[in-house]
């Protein structure tokens, strides 16, 4: 073990040349990051989550209630034993061969089967009281965080001059504003890790939980080797587009369109501009070149710089769905169901295709598979069938 944590700890991988881990030692006159600060995330990842529950049962439970936001979920399947053993036994989306074959057996149009299904599976969906509660706590933990944020790098040197993220690297000292940033930061993002098993499942399940470990891997990464001064940046720049997102799903979810709709184009344009624009210009050109040109290039540099372009790729992703939302808010007249929804189609919008393309879209949410994610585009979709 004591060798696996020498070959895990080696300086030549997290540290410039000729520094060592002595040399970050704390001592009297400076404090530096020690990566044994990180396992008080754990326990406050846990903390964050108990607040979490009595944040939505005390606080947004009553405000969703008070928007007349009702617990009723979708509408239920009418009670079939024969229907009921296919779906838990066998398959949540049956194909055009298995649907034929039970229109015979139960003497059905294939259509109803299909409505069946679907009701079905919206059925195990939470209800709109549920996601507004969850959007609602999110939103109050991004505007605090982002607040903080603001108001902590207003002080810094390092918010507009980029280059003071590396001047005597690694040799900064760790403040207490930064220390608690970092953690705070760290602990809520590993509790959305654990907790997305039990939250909302939307399509993009497995696209937010690559967010969530990359995240947590630059967090961890830019603390462990002192670079959280970028970090701190890298930070307060994505919390900026988590308040609008959660802000419009709420509006989503309360009904009010017109709000929603307004919530939504702030939050797309907030989120191009700084994924896709200020994120690469601003904090990819400090840790590729100015942090090339000032310290140099190391192992772990390598690593934190491709998950930062990693991330960046995430954003494109993203950035691509809000594109395709806007055009059909434009075409529609209203923004249009996201394309990760919690909830599937409407039966008014199956029944209006044709009788092979309804077959063609059972097939297709069968692809998809249960929706869920707990983070970016959960849903800014301002449509009522939501």
């Amino acid at each position: 073990m004591a060798g696996i944590l020498a070959w895990f700890w080696n300086e030549r991988f997290w540290l410039p040349h000729n520094v060592t881990w002595a040399d970050l030692k704390n001592t009297d006159e400076a404090t530096f990051p020690q990566a044994e600060d990180l396992y008080l995330a754990f326990p406050l990842a846990l903390g964050i989550f108990m607040i979490r529950l009595v944040f939505e049962r005390f606080i947004a439970k009553p405000c969703a209630l008070g928007l007349k936001i009702q617990a009723n979920g979708p509408q239920k399947a009418q009670p079939n034993a024969i229907l009921e053993k296919v779906f838990t036994s066998i398959t949540k989306h049956p194909d055009e061969k298995r649907l034929e074959g039970l229109s015979k057996q139960l003497d059905w149009d294939v259509r109803t089967i299909q409505r069946w299904f679907r009701h079905r599976r919206n059925q195990e969906k939470p209800s709109t009281l549920t996601r507004f509660c969850e959007s609602m706590w999110r939103f109050t933990f991004y505007l605090y965080i982002f607040t903080y944020g603001v108001r902590f790098l207003k002080k810094t040197s390092w918010q507009w001059n980029t280059r003071e993220c590396w001047y005597n690297y690694p040799y900064q000292p760790l403040t207490m504003d930064i220390h608690y940033y970092y953690i705070v930061e760290l602990s809520f993002y590993l509790s959305l890790l654990f907790s997305q098993f039990t939250d909302i499942r939307r399509k993009d399940f497995l696209i937010m939980f690559l967010h969530h470990l990359v995240t947590i891997s630059l967090i961890t990464f830019s603390y462990v080797n002192n670079m959280a001064r970028v970090g701190t940046l890298v930070i307060c720049l994505h919390d900026a587009a988590d308040v609008l997102m959660e802000a419009a799903k709420m509006a989503n979810y309360a009904k009010c369109q017109r709000l929603c709709n307004v919530i939504f184009v702030m939050f797309a344009l907030v989120f191009i501009s700084s994924r896709l624009g200020v994120y690469p210009i601003w904090i990819l050109n400090s840790t590729l070149f100015e942090s090339w040109e000032i310290v140099g290039p190391f192992p772990s540099w390598w690593v934190f710089n491709v998950l930062l372009l990693l991330l960046l790729l995430l954003h494109s992703f993203w950035s691509y769905l809000i594109v395709r939302i806007a055009c059909r808010a434009v075409s529609r007249g209203k923004v249009s169901k996201d394309d990760r929804s919690d909830i599937e189609s409407s039966s008014d919008e199956e029944e209006g295709s044709p009788p092979t393309q309804k077959l063609h879209n059972s097939a297709t949410n069968g692809t998809s598979g249960a929706n869920g994610t707990n983070g970016y585009l959960s849903g800014p979709s301002c449509r009522d069938e939501h």
